[in-house]
This record gives structure tokens, sequence and C-alpha cells, in this order.
């Protein structure tokens, strides 16, 4: 690949438009077309952002020739669909969180995007933060001994209306796939995919997920206790405890500023993020190294670990009784 990546942006809505705006911040970089459902959505995101090429459907898209990486955008339920179609078209695909509704749309896509020898990730821009790698590599070099607890949460008060898409079962609404990917994301990049899951929810009236609480198990003795709502505006952090000590992540965990080690017998350690910590870039920055070494996947967004959050989730969801529209009563397909 040549060492400027030409990005396709598949949706306009507001993760799309903070994603394009980071990108651009970039070097070696361009924007070179927007799709969306509707030429008059894609023609004023186009218009915004100085992208030459919009088009009101997701074939032009895919059928670019300068495209080499496809944004997939949307909401959860056509992440399947949508990514499936760039990779069947040839492109790399970098494919918003959760990847898909269920394990199984997951594994269908990993499959398809090995089977071609294309690029696949999971957008889960945490797993590219420089602290929360620094987080990591403390915990796999033992700076808090064997863990033994994790503890995270992602709240947010609402209240949303009865329309609103985080509501509708018919696009994977709830809190678990929108918030909850996070703190179950956190837990497993420290400790794998768990043996145990239990879980408890308030549901809607639609049926999607309000207010869930999560307690996963590993056989080695670790727990982790984690929550996510669409109800309550809940602190946002997370910590690690140990057996030698803990690390303590402030409000916004996925997107940490800084966070504190504190070893069983020293002074506590504050490590502080030089760069910016909200920002998309980072995410982007690895799919471009990814694309230019010819790599198919991540290293920091390895597919096997989205797979194991897919699944966890999926256990999640049968604990608690949701169920999307396009899941059928024998299986999740």
């Amino acid at each position: 690949m040549t060492k400027t990546v030409r990005w396709g942006i598949l949706a306009t809505g507001g993760i799309a438009e903070r994603f394009t705006a980071d990108l651009l911040t970039l070097e070696d970089t361009e924007v070179v077309a927007v799709a969306s459902r509707t030429e008059a959505s894609a023609k004023a995101f186009a218009d915004r952002f100085g992208i030459p090429r919009a088009y009101g459907d997701w074939a032009g898209l895919f059928g670019d020739e300068d495209v080499d990486v496809v944004y997939v955008a949307t909401p959860h339920h056509a992440h399947r669909e949508a990514a499936g179609r760039a990779l069947e078209a040839g492109k790399a695909v970098l494919c918003e969180k959760a990847l898909t509704l269920n394990a199984r749309e997951a594994g269908e896509l990993v499959g398809l995007a090995r089977d071609r020898g294309l690029f696949l990730m999971e957008a889960m821009w945490m797993y590219c933060n420089p602290l929360v790698l620094r987080i990591a590599e403390l915990v796999r070099d033992g700076a808090i001994g064997e863990v033994r607890t994790v503890q995270a949460d992602f709240g947010l008060a609402g209240p949303f209306a009865a329309d609103h898409r985080l509501r509708d079962p018919a696009v994977g609404g709830g809190a678990l796939l929108d918030l909850g990917v996070y703190p179950v994301s956190f837990a497993q990049l420290l400790l794998g995919e768990p043996d145990t899951v239990h879980a408890h929810a308030l549901l809607s009236p639609e049926g999607v997920d309000l207010n869930t609480g999560m307690l996963l198990g590993w056989d080695s003795g670790a727990s982790a206790l984690l929550s996510c709502s669409l109800v309550a505006d809940t602190p946002l952090t997370a910590s690690v405890t140990g057996s030698l000590g803990r690390i303590d992540i402030p409000r916004g965990f996925f997107y940490p500023e800084r966070f504190t080690l504190r070893r069983n017998g020293h002074e506590p350690e504050e490590f502080v993020s030089g760069n910016d910590p909200h920002s998309l870039r980072h995410e982007a920055t690895e799919v471009m190294r990814c694309l230019r070494a010819g790599e198919t996947e991540s290293p920091l967004v390895p597919l096997e670990g989205s797979l194991a959050v897919m699944r966890t989730l999926d256990a999640v969801r049968d604990r608690v009784g949701v169920r999307y529209p396009q899941e059928t009563a024998a299986g999740r397909g």
C-alpha cells in the first residue's frame, strides 16, 4: 500500500463526524468518499469535511476504487451487512463497536476477512489509548501481582424517549451494546474471556436493557463487577485490584487522562497522558500502521478478543432475557 491511506466513511452520524474530524488531523491520510442512505445526508457531510465524493447508497462507496479502507459507523444492527459487503468488495474495514449484534454475526465477519486475507478491526478505541496500553502492560508485568478483581461502569442519566435508537430493539438498542461493551472489554483486556457470567437487568417496555449489572468469574478466582445504564449517571470509573496493589482510573476510564498505581508498601504513582485521550486518532493510526505493514488484524485489537467479548455480551443477554427481532427463537440467526 502507498504511504497515503485513503478512507471511505459509511454513515454520517455523530461518531462518524467525530472520527472524520480526528482522522483529518493525521498526515498521509485522505478521506476520499462518504456514503449514506440518502444523497442529501452524504452531500452535507462531504461539504462539511471537504470530501470529494458523496454517495447516496452503500454500493457507490464499496465500488469506489480509490477507497482503501471503510470506516463503518452505522448502528449495530447494520454492522454485519455493511462490513460484510465492504469486505466482499475487497476493502479493509474498521467497524464500530460492538462489532455486531451477536457472536454468530461477528464470527461470520471474521471468517470472511480471514478467507479473503483482508484487514478487519473493531473500533475499540479504548484498546489503542496510550494509558490503557500502559495499564495492561503494568498488569501483565505483575506490578499489582495476581489480578483479583476488576470494577468498571458506564452509565448515562437519560432519560431517553421510547422512540430513541437506544430503546429500539430493532437496531440493537439498550445499554449493553452501546455502553456495556466498554467495561466488558476492559475486564477482558486484563483477564481474557470469563469462565462464568451472571447478570441482572431492568428492561424497558420495548425489551431492551436499561440498567444492567454483570458479575464475571474466572477459574483463577478473579472476578469482575461491571455495570451499564441508560437511567443512571454512574461514576464512569474503573479499578483493578491485585494481590500486591491496585490501579485506580478516574471518571472516563475508557479514555483516561490519568491513573494511579498503588503498590502495597509504596507511595502512590500517578501516570498522566501526554496525548489527547479523547481523540479517535489512536485507533485510526493503528489501522493505518497495520495496512502499511500488510497486517490483516491489529495486535492491539485482536479479532479473537472481539469475538470473546461478543460471546460474553451474548451470555449477558441470555441471562437477562434480551433478544433482538433479527434473532430467531432457535438461535441468534
